[in-house]
């Protein structure tokens, strides 16, 4: 794969996001991944070395407090990220997008897709935490880590994604609130396409569902039986290839 330079782009309060970019065929593939996730995360790279193998145009970046990027973790929000993803859209491309969004990415990238619709062909997202703050994060909490977060304003979280636990603050489930989707009508003209893992342990299949139920227009769902939240075997790489080349043609 050719070598991409690391770039930064600076926003209006002097953090920077950092961000990797390919010329080529258009429409432009954005990456957008998931909570505290980077660049080097197996789907991001397989993303990379398809638009090197294709001569597609290809942007991924890194989230305020993520990876390369500038910033505390702890102070991000989804109000935050939201902002660097419409940055990014806004300030480093131009004509249709087609968004790809993993975990996290894929609230990001329907709450981008509601403020840009011009600028988006298509959606995939994979495995969307849609709402999580709220529904996958606060009502899963036990009573000791909600009056932590409420109390002392963050709690730590242990994951298996990472040596080091995660801290969930007050300010992230709060600030989440204003963003929430699920339940009401999303109106998104392009295709959404969904592949989600039905043994994924942080985002149940039947949370997909819902988010299916909620989007009108060309939704399609595929659902991987063995497959958990990661979704980075290389058939389920090769099955995030075949549909983003679908959404693309």
């Amino acid at each position: 794969m050719a070598f991409l330079e690391l770039k930064r782009l600076t926003r209006e309060d002097g953090e920077t996001i950092a961000y990797l970019k390919r010329a080529g065929k258009s429409p432009l593939v954005l990456w957008l991944g998931g909570f505290k996730s980077d660049l080097q995360a197996n789907k991001a790279q397989a993303l990379m070395r398809w638009a090197e193998k294709t001569d597609h145009a290809f942007l991924g970046f890194e989230y305020f407090g993520h990876g390369s990027s500038s910033g505390d973790f702890r102070y991000g929000t989804i109000g935050r990220w939201r902002r660097d993803a419409l940055a990014v859209i806004d300030r480093l491309t131009d004509g249709e997008l087609v968004l790809v969004g993993s975990s996290m990415g894929g609230w990001i990238a329907l709450l981008a897709a509601l403020v840009r619709p011009e600028r988006i062909r298509a959606m995939l997202l994979i495995a969307p935490a849609v709402d999580f703050t709220e529904e996958l994060l606060w009502r899963r909490l036990p009573q000791d880590a909600r009056r932590r977060i409420l109390e002392e304003g963050e709690w730590m979280r242990a994951t298996e994604y990472d040596p080091e636990p995660y801290p969930i603050t007050k300010r992230l489930i709060e600030e989440g609130r204003q963003h929430l989707l699920m339940g009401a009508a999303l109106r998104f003209s392009g295709p959404v396409r969904i592949i989600q893992g039905m043994e994924d342990p942080d985002v149940p299949w039947k949370h997909a569902l819902r988010l299916v139920e909620s989007i009108e227009g060309d939704v399609t769902l595929t659902l991987v039986k063995n497959g958990n939240h990661r979704l980075s075997t290389p058939a389920d790489l090769r099955r995030m290839i075949k549909a983003v080349e679908e959404l693309t043609a």
